[in-house]
């Protein structure tokens, strides 16, 4: 309504609502359904992890990758998260309802679980025990409410800070590339590499095809004797000269990825004039090459 003293200003009236309270069995139904919602990862894993285990796929498709991908659109990999996942909300809430003395967690509405695989990506390696106290720690630094993936990943660097123990590496051992989940190591492993610098919480290492700077846990010592360790540094040192000439070819470089994967502390004779083949090829010093096996 217009006011004609004062033309700027106006009153509005407003009708008001009432918005009525949920009954007791609302609020019941309301919570059972949202953790339905919360729960659907773990639904989804559960099923993919019978799907895989009982070979329900194998009418259909050849492996368990073909049929993940054809029929939801999906990696292999993707499929694996979930099923990591869904093992992790499965202890979460079996250790809660041993700690808090509850049945039905559909039924307590006090209890912040995980909504998503992404949230409990971080923690699929640690035991459940670590898993639940990872958990407590993550929802108190997100003030109660359910924590992002990156949350919690900061809450397990944090605790391996505090507990981490020395590195165990020294220089010139020769280790085994665990790839794991870093992408920057796909492809690398099982592949032998030898420590060229130590830090506190990784190393620096010489593969066949150059340097990489990995965490300790992404290495495995091989437990080589010295003269073993020292008879592979020299295999690294010819690969290195080669792989620095600008006109290797394919066929010399597959060879040279070959030996980067050797599981064995030496070459055979016939790997060792292939090896001084190639030197020879691209005018590489062979110094270290000897008559036999190295």
């Amino acid at each position: 309504m217009s006011n004609e003293e004062d033309p700027v200003s106006a009153d509005i009236t407003v009708t008001s609502i009432e918005v009525p309270e949920l009954t007791e069995e609302e609020q019941r139904d309301r919570l059972h359904l949202e953790r339905k919602v919360e729960r659907a990862f773990f639904e989804a894993g559960k099923a993919l992890s019978e799907l895989r285990d009982r070979r329900l796929y194998r009418s259909s498709h050849r492996t368990f990758e073909d049929y993940c991908r054809d029929r939801f659109g999906h990696s292999r990999q993707k499929s694996n998260y979930l099923i990591a996942a869904a093992d992790v909300y499965e202890n979460l809430t079996t250790i809660c309802c041993q700690n808090l003395g509850i049945e039905d967690l559909t039924t307590n509405e006090s209890q912040i679980l995980p909504t998503s695989e992404g949230q409990v990506r971080p923690m699929t390696k640690l035991e459940p025990q670590e898993q639940w106290q990872v958990w407590q720690a993550a929802v108190q630094q997100a003030d109660g409410k359910v924590p992002t993936g990156r949350v919690v990943k900061d809450v397990i660097e944090r605790i391996l800070e505090r507990t981490k123990a020395p590195n165990p590496y020294r220089l010139g051992e020769v280790c085994q590339i665990l790839a794991k989940d870093n992408p920057e190591l796909r492809g690398k492993g099982g592949c032998w590499c030898i420590v060229s610098h130590v830090g506190e919480l990784s190393c620096t290492v010489t593969m066949w095809d150059g340097e990489y700077t990995v965490r300790i846990d992404h290495l495995k010592s091989l437990n080589y004797l010295e003269s073993e360790c020292q008879q592979m540094q020299q295999i690294s040192d010819r690969i290195s000269r080669l792989q620095e000439n600008e006109r290797l070819e394919d066929a010399p470089s597959a060879m040279l990825k070959y030996l980067g994967e050797l599981k064995r502390p030496y070459l055979t004779l016939v790997e060792e004039k292939l090896l001084s083949l190639i030197e020879k090829e691209y005018g590489v010093d062979d110094r270290f090459a000897s008559r036999g096996n190295v």
